[in-house]
């Protein structure tokens, strides 16, 4: 008899952006099974996978959208930013291409996404220290220039993969869970006004009005 899954709590979209190559899709590999392919291939438009995590006393499930690294791909991916409310942006420390087309795609997620979406900056394939194009520093520079987050992480051996997508989840769980709160004080302010239905961007914020954990 199968075990009926917890309900969660929240419903997080999140998107892996960066170019192709950069190992985005062993990160979500990582992220949701656990694994890593030597023969990943690259992605053909979008793929994504569902991981669970618990922030603090909730349950949140994050939907994990991988979008492809191909310029030709561009346009049909870039549909997927709507209602993410955080991202990976990924890019491989041994090609400094990769780094400084980083721009580009922040540029692209600033002009399509949400304006408080949770971006860090993921300087992957730190186990290739030896072929290092792009320093740590480099990295952690255009962070803070930009406002985002930062790690260096390596799919290959699972270094610093997990502290990453954990760090993105609950700092999307503290902004989603400030806006719910400030909506509730809201309504308690004009309790004159009954009957409305308020969405917070694309969460799904209570257990009783949500099956987002079912599959």
């Amino acid at each position: 008899m199968a075990i009926a899954e917890e309900e969660c709590d929240y419903l997080f979209k999140a998107v892996l952006v960066g170019d192709s190559a950069v190992g985005k899709s062993n990160l979500l590999s990582r992220i949701a099974r656990g694994e890593f392919r030597l023969d990943s291939k690259p992605t053909i438009g979008v793929e994504f996978a569902y991981r669970d995590v618990r922030v603090g006393g909730s349950l949140v499930k994050a939907q994990i959208w991988d979008t492809a690294g191909q310029e030709r791909f561009r346009a049909i991916t870039s549909s997927y930013y709507r209602g993410a409310l955080g991202a990976l942006l990924v890019y491989d420390i041994t090609r400094q291409s990769t780094f400084s087309n980083s721009v580009k795609w922040l540029k692209e997620m600033r002009e399509l996404g949400t304006d408080d979406m949770v971006i860090m900056l993921i300087g992957n394939k730190i186990d290739r220290h030896h072929m290092r194009q792009v320093s740590e520093d480099e990295g952690r520079s255009l962070a803070e220039q930009e406002g985002l987050y930062f790690m260096e992480t390596s799919a290959l051996e699972n270094r610093n993969v997990e502290e990453a997508f954990v760090q993105m989840v609950t700092r999307i769980h503290e902004i989603t869970t400030q806006k719910v709160l400030d909506l509730k004080l809201s309504e308690a302010r004009r309790p004159e006004i009954t009957g409305q239905t308020v969405v917070v961007d694309e969460v799904s914020a209570t257990k009783k009005e949500t099956a987002c954990c079912s599959q």
